[in-house]
């Protein structure tokens, strides 16, 4: 436990390090992802208060009164479930009190502005959380890793059990992979899993439905596990029976761009580069019109997060940055193809934490 209480509370250093320069004395934290980032604790009703001087509060109501305690044993805790109100009345003095304007309703802030002592100025605070959390800790990626693994060994289980085959359905094929990530420790799934199938895979989040698979098809399956806060995130896309000569075209210019989008992922790479690495391929074959999404995503305690590689990216890779790399290209009414692994940014070549081969594979 000792070690835990060292993380977090090292990541809300970091944090205070970053409002020191926008003169916020202290920072409501409500949205749910960055309270157990800064503090562990996992309920559905959280709220933690950081001061400049990093002492904190937190607050959460009565069905966690156990759980906070076991899970955040450093911080104070009030039971009392409007959290952000609960924490704004416990400063003192003259204060300028930050809060995630990205996060918060027009009428929780009003909730908010009521409950806030007159001395109290509050003060919209967007991105910083978000850039603390851009470089992960040693714990972080060793739970990315455990995770992606999980879900890789699932798919490659399903696979082997002959469940991805001509004559089932998508649902069918989405619903035991599922099974199979639940059943080796996930929690839950990261987000609703796609099977696309034959025309199906030109939608790039198509779903899945009661489509059965037919021999020819393209089958293109993004799926990812969820396990102690952290997500994964990989893309396969498989041949069932024979496939034709566009079939076959569009997966080998789509592996091509997804490997130089690999190779180009090195601490200092530009985002806006590394989504070029993959779209130029792609547009130089004439399926430029057909790469409708950026190339990449960062993943952790969300399944899309920062950094983004896109043609509007910005900023740099950076070592302990995760990125998810994931061309994709759509002909609508004859199929697509998409190829995702998941990345972890080292001091050299990045490491691959979603190793399932990605060579066409014929079912």
């Amino acid at each position: 436990m000792a070690m835990a209480d060292t993380r977090f509370s090292n990541r809300r250093r970091k944090l205070a390090a970053e409002l020191a320069g926008q003169r916020i004395d202290a920072m409501l934290v409500t949205n749910l992802i960055h309270v157990r980032y800064l503090s562990g604790f996992s309920g559905s009703n959280g709220g933690l208060l950081l001061r400049k001087d990093l002492s904190a509060l937190m607050a959460t109501d009565g069905r966690y009164t156990t759980q906070i305690a076991e899970e955040v044993p450093d911080i104070e805790a009030i039971i009392k479930r409007a959290v952000g109100p609960t924490l704004l009345g416990e400063v003192e003095g003259p204060t300028r009190v930050g809060y995630e304007a990205d996060y918060v309703s027009v009428s929780e802030l009003r909730k908010l502005e009521e409950a806030a002592p007159e001395d109290v100025t509050l003060v919209p605070v967007s991105g910083v959380i978000e850039k603390v959390r851009l470089v992960k800790d040693s714990t972080e990626l060793q739970r990315l890793e455990e995770i992606a693994l999980l879900a890789d060994k699932a798919l490659a289980e399903l696979l082997e059990a002959g469940e991805l085959a001509a004559g089932r359905t998508e649902r069918q094929v989405a619903a035991d992979l599922e099974y199979r990530m639940r059943m080796a420790g996930s929690e839950r799934v990261s987000f609703d899993t796609i099977v696309a199938s034959g025309p199906n895979s030109a939608k790039p989040h198509h779903g899945a439905d009661d489509r059965v698979i037919e021999e020819g098809d393209l089958v293109t399956i993004d799926f990812g596990a969820h396990l102690h806060g952290f997500n994964s995130d990989c893309t396969r896309t498989f041949g069932i029976g024979k496939l034709g000569d566009f079939e076959r075209e569009i997966y080998d210019l789509v592996l091509r761009a997804q490997e130089a989008g690999v190779k180009a992922a090195v601490p200092g790479a530009k985002l806006v580069d590394i989504d070029a690495a993959c779209r130029d391929i792609i547009e130089e074959a004439g399926y430029g019109e057909y790469f409708v999404h950026s190339t990449g995503h960062g993943v952790g305690l969300e399944v899309h997060e920062g950094p983004s590689a896109a043609k509007t990216g910005k900023g740099e890779l950076e070592p302990g940055m995760t990125l998810t790399i994931e061309p994709g290209v759509y002909v609508p009414g004859k199929g697509g193809v998409r190829i995702e692994d998941t990345l972890i940014i080292t001091q050299g070549a990045p490491k691959i934490i979603t190793p399932m081969s990605k060579e066409l594979r014929i079912l």
